[in-house]
């Protein structure tokens, strides 16, 4: 009996392929680079303000922690880091929901 929840191989090919706006176009997740994790970053920290806005803050340093695994691992793209590491941050990140798939 299935109780809903993906496998965790659904789940990283689920984030792997789901759609970024990155400079103007849509990109996998899985093809993002570091420069483009650390361009999501800064947009999304100049984002931040007052009320509603302040919500963005953790998604902005999910952004910075996904460029420096990129960094750190010499990884060319999000699809070469570690599975766990991109499963771990993907919520984060919101470009999967948290336990959850997209619909």
């Amino acid at each position: 009996m299935s109780t809903g929840t993906p496998a965790p191989a659904d789940r990283l090919q689920e984030a792997l392929d789901t759609q970024i706006s990155i400079d103007g176009s849509q990109r996998p997740f899985g093809s993002l680079t570091s420069e483009q994790a650390a361009a999501r970053a800064a947009e999304l920290k100049a984002a931040v303000g007052f009320g509603p806005t302040v919500r963005v803050a953790p998604v902005a340093r999910a952004w910075r922690e996904l460029q420096i695994a990129l960094d750190r691992s010499g990884a060319a793209t999000v699809a070469d880091l570690d599975p766990a590491e991109i499963l771990d941050l993907a919520p984060k990140l919101w470009v999967l929901p948290p336990g959850g798939t997209l619909l």
